[in-house]
């Protein structure tokens, strides 16, 4: 037996609970894992709030980040004992994810451990931290440098923009970061922002051009925020877009692309190919400030995720969730 989330959905009814099943009850995979570590996402809280159309297989296990132990391979590139990081791939949307003691996958979605994490940290990073360096990775293919000026973080307070913001200013960026959260201005400070900017004046239809403000933009946020940020990035700049934390829509028009050169870039962390998935673990080795994470890391129990999901979804709570499925 071993202890999981489970979502179920029957006769039209929602339910997201707490539970205990059999091994047997698990999907197909070739690896069998036991799970140290995972987390609370943002598309974890939508899918155990039933606030969207996350899930696509009932019933469901959550938890789209994973790291643990591998305890039985099939895949020749694992064996027992292995450390692994899981990020993505459908997991917690069509097949059982990682908010469990144990989890099936296939060996092709997992990363091996990267050098200088431990199991829990690669958890205080997660989607969320993974997604944010595949976002700076995109502006540094750009061309977008320390010295081209300013590069604004949206939704600055949440898992992917509270990561952004450290390793932008890690990287010698200087961050400017956009947050609903009237109190958090000092926890902004303290990860690197130099300003702080309040959403109220993006999350409003704004004009096609405004003046020209950011180097680079990563945007969590979508609709008006992200069409808003597009119309203030100077000339030849780029944005980053990996969410959509305010709406999927983009009511925005071609002007700052056509007439600007901006480059709109879309950035996908659930089906990115295993190299480029790898790179980007290794630049977060490198780049991010691992003992650092603590700041942003608020660490729960498996039970008490039902309850941080809804903080989640009303703005409550600021940074990573990382779970201990064991307690």
């Amino acid at each position: 037996m071993f202890r999981t989330i489970l979502l179920r959905r029957e006769d039209g009814c929602f339910e997201a609970r707490a539970t205990e099943l059999e091994e047997v009850a698990l999907p197909d995979g070739d690896i069998l894992l036991g799970v140290h570590y995972s987390t609370l996402n943002y598309k974890d809280a939508l899918a155990i709030t039933d606030r969207g159309p996350v899930v696509r297989a009932w019933p469901m296990v959550p938890g789209i980040d994973g790291a643990g132990e591998v305890l039985e391979s099939a895949h020749p590139d694992f064996r027992p004992g292995d450390l692994v990081v899981l990020n993505g791939w459908g997991v917690g949307e069509v097949h059982w994810g990682c908010l469990a003691q144990k989890a099936r996958l296939k060996g092709d979605w997992l990363v091996k451990l990267p050098a200088g994490f431990s199991t829990r940290q690669a958890m205080a990073v997660g989607t969320a931290g993974y997604t944010a360096m595949l976002c700076v990775q995109a502006l540094e293919a750009h061309g977008v440098r320390p010295a081209d000026g300013p590069v604004l973080v949206t939704g600055a307070t949440g898992g992917v923009g509270s990561v952004a913001v450290m390793l932008l200013a890690r990287l010698g960026y200087e961050v400017a970061a956009l947050t609903g959260k009237a109190d958090a201005g000092a926890y902004l400070q303290i990860l690197g922002a130099r300003e702080v900017l309040e959403r109220g004046e993006f999350a409003q239809p704004g004009k096609p051009l405004q003046k020209e403000r950011w180097a680079a933009v990563i945007d969590t946020a979508g609709s008006h925020t992200l069409a808003n940020a597009c119309a203030q990035v100077r000339y030849g700049g780029a944005v980053a877009a990996c969410g959509l934390a305010q709406g999927m829509d983009f009511p925005a028009t071609v002007a700052p692309f056509i007439l600007r050169g901006v480059t709109l870039h879309g950035i996908d962390s659930v089906y990115a190919p295993l190299a480029r998935r790898q790179q980007a673990w290794q630049r977060l080795g490198r780049d991010l400030d691992v003992a650092g994470l603590e700041q942003i890391v608020t660490e729960i129990s498996l039970a008490q995720t039902l309850t941080a999901a809804q903080d989640i979804m009303a703005g409550r709570h600021r940074g990573r969730f990382v779970v201990d499925v064991n307690r």
